[in-house]
């Protein structure tokens, strides 16, 4: 073993695990890269766990990739040859409920669903929500600034972490618990944690701030026949009824073909439409709401902008539109291996981004199966390309298909999933040179001897 190794065994002991004590779940994450066994796993139970172990790694330079649920697509947790693993599974647990604040404090390795359920309880909402939600952890979810299903009504992480615990590289522990909404007292520094992917420090607590929860859920799938009018829809809904959309989710028309044909669904209408819609609505308890949803889904199809609609009545037909949504995570079951993208177009754009996916996949990969989904009122899409025997070159042109688009396009290149390994080298297409620069000089100040996630990000 290396020194660093000894010293991290002499200090941590039964927390350090070697060869093949370390469990094949943590030389991989969801992004598909080749498994790599790291030299060491570190599962800290506590803060001054963490800063032991990045005191010594510091010290010996000692790379270390740090892990929470390891739902990561873009290879941020995914170790590389010689890199010492720190994961924070171990530190989990809800820690305070503050009813009078709304606020909710957790360890950065409980997962996702927990905190929701804790919050519910509790009688309010966490405003954070993905599919990964059982398996993903809090912590990831600040550090990777986590996106999803509610981003419309509660925006991105960023928007619900009020406070934060970190440990630097050096094995500093910074920490600012806040559970206010106005806390001007110098720099923001948590803000500037979040979202920078663990090469920053890491996250080892969080303060989520709580909403209440919603009154009168009302679902529904709309048929449409062009972006143009989803946005017309999209803007009159929001006039008509500020503040109360929680989801609007399009799914263009090969993503429901694959759905149906490929899935096993059945089709959402009795005819085929450009794009389907899924919304969902906070409407208020009374019936009232429920009729003012129906009322105005009505008004959409009178005027034009919507060709057919229908309604959930149940929890289970609630949780019919939602498969539709959620195939994706049925894919790996039916489809070739994938290439999935995250990217966001601004919603002027947004037309002829997908008519030219339309014309240059087909045209350079015949064979391809294709669908183009999102969470489109924040501008962001995502773009799964599966090809038969993929090869690397084969990614590698796919990759310039989207990025070259996206960037022609005055878009970003992540949306909601981080950089990470894998978006790292296409970068530059969304942040100009003097910012990349800032960054760099950042990452310097924080983590000189540049051993927090390496290759990551930057």
């Amino acid at each position: 073993m290396s020194h660093a190794i000894d010293a991290l065994v002499a200090a941590l002991g039964p927390l350090v695990r070697v060869g093949s004590d370390i469990p094949p779940r943590n030389h991989a994450d969801a992004s598909g890269l080749q498994p790599t066994a790291p030299l060491a796993l570190i599962l800290p139970q506590t803060t001054e766990d963490v800063a032991t172990a990045l005191r010594i790694c510091h010290e010996h330079r000692q790379p270390v990739v740090a892990q929470g649920g390891l739902t990561g697509l873009a290879g941020g947790a995914h170790p590389q040859a010689g890199e010492v693993a720190l994961s924070l599974e171990r530190m989990n647990g809800i820690e305070e409920i503050d009813a009078a604040s709304a606020t909710l404090t957790a360890l950065a390795g409980t997962p996702l669903a927990v905190v929701q359920q804790a919050a519910e309880d509790a009688g309010f909402l966490c405003g954070i929500d993905l599919g990964a939600r059982g398996t993903c952890t809090i912590g990831g979810n600040i550090a990777t600034n986590a996106g999803g299903n509610q981003v419309l009504r509660y925006g991105m992480a960023r928007r619900n972490a009020l406070g934060l615990e970190a440990v630097l590289a050096d094995g500093t522990v910074v920490r600012s618990l806040n559970k206010m909404l106005k806390n001007n007292a110098g720099y923001d520094w948590p803000q500037l944690l979040i979202g920078s992917e663990g090469t920053l420090g890491i996250i080892t607590r969080v303060v989520i701030g709580l909403h209440p929860k919603p009154q009168g859920l009302q679902t529904a799938l709309c048929a449409v026949g062009s972006f143009d009018e989803t946005l017309a829809v999209l803007r009159k809904f929001q006039h008509a009824y500020p503040g109360r959309l929680l989801v609007f989710e399009a799914m263009w028309r090969e993503f429901m073909t694959v759905a149906t044909q490929i899935c096993g669904l059945s089709p959402a209408f009795a005819e085929e439409h450009d794009l389907t819609l899924l919304i969902e609505a906070d409407m208020g308890a009374e019936p009232a709401g429920s009729e003012a949803f129906s009322a105005l889904l009505s008004d959409f199809y009178e005027q034009g902008l919507i060709k057919d609609a229908v309604v959930a009545q149940s929890r289970a037909e609630r949780n019919r539109f939602w498969a539709y949504r959620e195939t994706p995570y049925e894919y790996g079951r039916f489809l070739p291996e994938e290439i999935r993208f995250d990217v966001s177009v601004p919603l002027n754009r947004m037309t002829e981004a997908v008519e030219h996916l339309r014309q240059e996949m087909p045209k350079q990969f015949p064979d391809a199966i294709y669908v183009v989904y999102g969470h489109v009122a924040d501008s962001n899409i995502h773009i799964n390309v599966a090809i038969k025997d993929m090869t690397s070159e084969t990614k590698t042109r796919v990759q310039k298909i989207v990025y070259d688009l996206v960037f022609s396009l005055g878009g970003s290149i992540s949306a909601e999933h981080g950089i990470g390994r894998i978006k790292r080298p296409y970068l530059h297409l969304s942040r100009t040179a003097p910012e990349l620069a800032l960054m760099t000089k950042m990452k310097q100040a924080l983590d000189p001897e540049g051993i927090l996630n390496p290759g990551r990000v930057l």
